[in-house]
């Protein structure tokens, strides 16, 4: 098998047994992105230099005898909101195409260097996060690996597109209203949003304060567990449970209004785990409402300068949403949050009695890009705000979901959410290595045409 198709844990593990080298590891990947990315556009900045010294500095650890990480020789890339040393942190934006370079990188991704990581480079993304389609007007769309002329979803298109096509073995990304888990279902590769606070957000572009979150995309549960426990410092490594416990259901009501497809996926996750049961969120619908109020709001608020003094600059996909957040009156929001901490009690009143929850990561596969409705329920519908439909109630709450890929019958790529209660992540984990394991979730690397 190609270096470029082994997953992460398998790769380093080549790596320190001396199987390999890290830097024709390198060369590898450096060999399909030159090849690939044209088409695919994943990265909006290389850095093989730094790469080059990265692999080598592992290859040397190694010869010497010493250890060189849980992640030695591993290619990873993040999303260009994170601070990589060198280069400017733009969001994907115009505007800060020209901010002074970032003196170090983003704790993240510092963690996952001093694990033995080498970084490939940053990936293209909506602008400022605010999207679901990574058609960015100044970097171009990121494209589907699995069928190029579709979105690779968003806002961390470019992080999930790249481990989908083998560009990358690791990346990060971020998570608002379903940035992590509506691309890795689009692009059918594992996603991780951890709980809300899991993962330190220092060294990244804000976009929402209340509802920011950080994580990988990887083309494997262990190598999404391998990770996690890098970058994470609060929850031990190894405790992934061994038996996924039976008290698993899946949400109906507002999530089963997805496509046949869509549920035909949430319903072999829901056999593979041995879920039978079917309850609902209460007022789910009222909760993604509340949670585009206080999106948009407060990124508004923390663009309201440039959207007076370079309004031009901004990508017109972008421009009047923030325009409409920062007008919204304070009462708006108020309510919003109060709105919030009651919906935060329902799902934790279902957590007494179930400890996973199945979602769809999506309401359809992957559009076409440049699209701009799709059917939902049987109503046609505008993409960008909906195909977070059923992601953004559950980051509303801040809760941990696994997102994984579900295989078969020839169909594009399609996400399934696997929701746990706060602090569980361990348990949404575990029952994605579980399904991956039975044969249900699988990532295999494509092969763009």
């Amino acid at each position: 098998m190609s270096l470029t198709h082994l997953d992460a844990t398998t790769l380093a593990a080549k790596i320190r047994g001396r199987e390999v080298s890290a830097s024709d590891v390198l060369a590898a990947y450096i060999a399909r992105i030159e090849r690939l990315d044209p088409l695919l556009n994943c990265f909006t900045d290389r850095t093989f230099a730094r790469a080059a010294r990265e692999a080598a500095a592992v290859d040397a650890k190694i010869a010497a005898g010493e250890d060189a990480g849980p992640l030695a020789g591993v290619p990873v890339a993040v999303k260009n909101l994170f601070d990589v040393q060198g280069l400017a942190t733009r969001a994907g934006s115009k505007i800060y195409r020209d901010a002074p370079p970032a003196v170090e990188d983003a704790p993240l991704l510092a963690r996952l260097s001093a694990a033995g990581a080498v970084l490939l480079g940053a990936l293209n993304m909506d602008e400022f996060a605010y999207g679901f389609v990574t058609e960015n007007a100044h970097d171009g769309p990121t494209r589907n690996p699995h069928d190029t002329a579709r979105v690779a979803g968003g806002s961390s298109g470019g992080s999930a597109a790249a481990v989908a096509g083998g560009l990358a073995a690791i990346t990060l990304g971020s998570d608002t209203n379903g940035s992590i888990r509506l691309p890795a279902g689009l692009c059918g590769i594992f996603g991780l949003k951890p709980s809300y606070g899991r993962l330190t957000r220092a060294g990244t572009f804000p976009f929402v304060d209340s509802f920011d979150h950080l994580g990988p995309f990887a083309r494997s549960a262990a190598d999404l567990t391998l990770a996690y426990d890098v970058m994470q410092e609060d929850d031990p490594p190894g405790t992934v449970p061994a038996v996924i416990p039976g008290r698993i259901a899946t949400l109906g009501g507002w999530f089963a209004r997805a496509t046949p497809e869509m549920l035909a996926a949430v319903a072999a996750v829901a056999a593979g785990l041995g879920a039978t049961a079917t309850v609902e969120l209460p007022q789910a619908a009222r909760a993604r409402a509340a949670a585009f109020c206080i999106t948009a709001f407060e990124g508004g608020q923390l663009h309201k300068h440039h959207l007076i003094t370079r309004p031009e600059d901004y990508d017109p996909a972008t421009l009047p949403r923030l325009i409409a957040g920062a007008l919204q009156p304070a009462e708006t929001i108020y309510q919003a949050q109060r709105f919030r901490a009651w919906f935060r009690a329902q799902a934790a009143r279902l957590f007494e009695d179930y400890d996973l929850l199945l979602a769809p990561a999506t309401p359809c596969t992957a559009p076409l890009i440049g699209q701009k409705t799709f059917m939902l329920d049987g109503v046609e519908v505008p993409n960008r705000p909906n195909l977070g439909v059923f992601t953004q109630p559950i980051s509303f709450i801040g809760l941990p979901v696994v997102c994984v890929p579900v295989t078969g019958g020839g169909l594009l790529p399609r996400g399934v959410q696997i929701i746990a209660a706060p602090g569980r992540e361990r348990l949404a984990l575990a029952a994605a290595a579980a399904l991956e394991a039975g044969g249900v979730a699988a990532a295999p690397v494509a092969e763009p045409a």
